[in-house]
């Protein structure tokens, strides 16, 4: 696990700041900081969250920032589907629902999908059925011809936006999972690495284009997160909607 310090060292490189700034952000001093890194100054529960809030460390990290330190773990990691997050699950439940006739679904840090409303089903129904066998992931799902790749009128856009997003997210939170994922659909061939970046269709948002029912439907999507959380699930969790980019996309849906 390695000890405090060099955690907090680490966090604090990803999020490519000095000793100085996190140390005005936190409101401690930068010698402090120091001390707490090289691990000659035992820091104490609360000191460990301050500097985590500022580096924005996920709830799962800071639990292990903690056990280092030699605390018990602040945060618990409950089933959406479980009777403490009921609450939430119902929140969620609601936007979902409300968003229709659009579709929209919730996936977890490593992609899998969690819960969907009605409009995403009609999606699946040309699936394979292994690759709606749980966990459904939303990543294999949306790039494999079995899946939704074969729908998919401007793939290269959609791997190239998976690809940014995963990417993102292993530069702030390395994962074994979720790296064997990106090695396995999403790491660029030599041919792309070569051929650089593709100028996008769009200077608003690059849109996905489906071929349904002999249309094309060009969606575009936002993210939902909850925000201050207590809970690892919540942490972790986030709403996917998606919107009708032209009217005949709106049409199609209402």
């Amino acid at each position: 696990m390695g000890t405090v310090g060099e955690l907090l060292r680490q966090w604090r490189r990803r999020r490519r700041l000095s000793q100085l700034d996190l140390a005005i952000a936190a409101d401690v001093s930068a010698r402090h900081v120091s001390l707490v890194e090289t691990g000659k100054s035992r820091p104490s529960a609360e000191m460990v969250l301050r500097l985590a809030d500022q580096l924005d460390v996920p709830l799962r990290d800071r639990n292990r920032l903690l056990l280092a330190a030699g605390f018990a773990p602040r945060y618990t990691e409950r089933p959406l589907d479980g009777d403490a997050l009921s609450a939430a699950r119902d929140a969620v439940g609601r936007v979902l629902r409300a968003h229709e006739p659009y579709p929209a679904l919730v996936f977890d840090r490593r992609w899998n999908i969690l819960m969907t409303n009605r409009a995403v089903e009609p999606f699946f129904a040309g699936v394979a059925p292994d690759l709606l066998r749980p966990p459904v992931n939303l990543v294999r799902l949306g790039l494999d011809p079995r899946g939704l790749a074969s729908y998919v009128v401007n793939l290269a856009d959609v791997r190239a936006m998976f690809r940014s997003r995963v990417r993102r997210q292993l530069a702030t939170l390395p994962d074994a999972e979720l790296t064997a994922l990106y090695e396995e659909l999403l790491a660029p061939s030599p041919a792309e690495e070569a051929g650089g970046s593709i100028e996008p269709e769009s200077d608003v948002v690059i849109p996905m284009v489906i071929r349904v029912d002999g249309r094309e439907l060009r969606l575009f999507s936002t993210i939902t997160t909850f925000g201050t959380p207590m809970d690892i699930t919540l942490d972790e969790v986030a709403i996917e909607s998606y919107y009708p980019a032209d009217a005949e996309s709106a049409a199609y849906f209402t």
